[in-house]
């Protein structure tokens, strides 16, 4: 007769810790709550401190020049990215692509050096817009109007024997292709960043002049309907 009492308090002591712990986890998650509305509620009004225009960057592709020294084609490429809340970022970018070269077996040289411009905007997606880090998503639509010479060995006359000079020189032709991006920039001391892209375009249109042998697009690459490429880029926030 005296377990029934001893089983009595047992179950009634399990019963109050447990609704003590149910109580501090209602208020350990209010708690929560309550900073998480209180830290959104600081950043909406950091938000709304923040005027629209930020400000402006300037930067510089350092991947084209690297691969215009090494190679035997390549870009200088260098851009404007406007600071719109540290959220939106509209992109001009302006480059001149060249080529010079010559396939050792066809030998065929192609020669070529042209503007070209992008026009785009960037996209902020960390949660924290006003970090000195920042992840962006973006898109481009370029385009670019050039001349291309295509000079090529004598070539032997079958018929009439002797040899027939074969060049081609100041052929028009033209691009238009788009990109989709992935990018990231950090601040390393006042207003110097360094940030990369990763860059997949695409070819929507293109004239390659009257002998269809476009081998390379200044600001687009080697020939092809899609190319992925990459850039390393040095900028000025001011």
């Amino acid at each position: 007769m005296t377990c029934l009492p001893n089983i009595s308090i047992s179950i009634l002591r399990n019963i109050v810790f447990s609704l003590l712990l149910l109580a501090t986890a209602q208020q350990t998650s209010a708690q929560d709550a309550r900073k998480d509305a209180l830290e959104k509620l600081r950043r909406k009004q950091l938000n709304d401190s923040i005027p629209f225009f930020r400000g402006f960057q300037i930067k510089a592709d350092m991947v084209g020049l690297i691969q215009k020294m090494v190679s035997d084609y390549g870009q200088y490429e260098a851009g404007l990215r406007v600071n719109l809340k540290d959220k939106y970022f509209p992109v001009l970018e302006l480059g001149i692509g060249s080529a010079n070269h010559t396939n050792i077996i066809t030998e065929t040289s192609y020669k070529t050096s042209a503007p070209y411009g992008k026009i785009g905007a960037d996209f902020n997606i960390l949660k924290n817009k006003h970090d000195i880090y920042r992840m962006y998503v973006g898109a481009r639509y370029a385009y670019t109007s050039f001349k291309f010479d295509i000079d090529h060995t004598d070539i032997p006359d079958p018929v009439w024997g002797g040899f027939t000079p074969f060049s081609r020189h100041d052929i028009s032709a033209s691009c238009h292709w788009v990109e989709a991006l992935a990018s990231v920039s950090a601040k390393i001391w006042g207003p110097l960043h360094l940030g990369w892209s990763a860059r997949y375009k695409l070819r929507v249109g293109h004239n390659d002049g009257e002998l269809g042998n476009v081998w390379y697009v200044p600001g687009y690459g080697i020939k092809g309907t899609s190319r992925l490429s990459g850039t390393f880029d040095v900028i000025l926030e001011l």
